[in-house]
């Protein structure tokens, strides 16, 4: 009888007095994270950098990884992505200017979507009518342009001439979220992580079969990503430089690396 007693489930009514307990004190600690990113924030201001923007890709990739790697039984990525991404996007807020602005293309609703799954509730959004705008929008302090990929744009093509201007991420972040439907742009440092996809861009004629074959042959895997105006957005697999003699190589007068973004978290 004791043994039947010590092995049975605990009732509801303690389980839900646990889960009370554990929101007081994940309440208090998001409340002392919250607490430390201000004191961030004030220091920045001191110094005399408080309108730099805060956002580091690379950074929040690392920190995503190794919570999704920690031992864990039953918290899966999204609600970890989900719960941090919150966390991260409250914290850059209180640091300085963070803005994001979405063109969604034919599917704006969904665009919308994937930024807030990126950047969470605390940055001001808006969506524009025009991927135009929403690129100008980067160039601002703490700007963030959303821009969503299809037939109907090669907005990514306008980056190569501005090099200040770099794609950073590539929305959803989780495979779990579908298919990679958006890229994040904005004036922030772009860094390998040691898992990235690289965008690349070309005028090359002729088919993206044909230049993916020319990229292979040099060591380079290369996946189509869009196609639109004359211009084609190629994704490589690893981290590249806008310099890399492999690229200067490949077809096309018109070339050049535009960013690159942390592969998805859960593959």
């Amino acid at each position: 009888m004791s043994k039947a007693k010590t092995g049975a489930a605990p009732s509801l009514d303690a389980v839900r007095q646990r889960i009370d307990a554990l929101d007081t004190e994940l309440l208090r600690l998001v409340d002392e994270r919250a607490a430390l990113a201000r004191i961030v924030a004030a220091a920045k201001r001191a110094a005399g950098d408080g309108d730099k923007f805060g956002l580091r890709p690379a950074r929040e990739a690392a920190i995503l990884r190794r919570l999704i790697a920690s031992e864990r039984t039953a918290a899966n990525p999204s609600l970890i992505v989900r719960v941090w991404r919150e966390l991260i996007g409250d914290s850059l807020a209180s640091q300085g200017p963070f803005h994001v602005s979405v063109w969604g293309g034919k599917d704006p609703g969904r665009a919308v979507e994937l930024a807030r799954h990126r950047f969470g509730a605390a940055p001001p959004l808006r969506q524009v009518a025009k991927p135009e705008d929403a690129i100008a929008q980067a160039r601002t302090p703490g700007g963030v342009a959303v821009c969503s990929l299809g037939s109907d744009s090669a907005w990514w093509g306008r980056l190569l001439a501005e090099p200040q201007l770099q794609v950073f991420a590539a929305l959803p972040c989780l495979a779990a979220w579908g298919p990679m439907s958006a890229l994040a742009v904005a004036a922030v440092a772009v860094e390998p992580t040691g898992d990235d996809r690289t965008f690349w861009v070309t005028d090359a004629p002729g088919s993206a079969q044909a230049a993916e074959a020319a990229l292979s042959r040099d060591g380079v895997a290369a996946d189509l990503v869009a196609e639109a105006g004359g211009l084609k957005l190629f994704m490589l697999a690893g981290f590249y430089m806008r310099d890399d003699e492999r690229l200067a190589r490949a077809p096309g007068g018109l070339t050049g690396v535009i960013g690159a973004a942390p592969a998805p978290l859960d593959v």
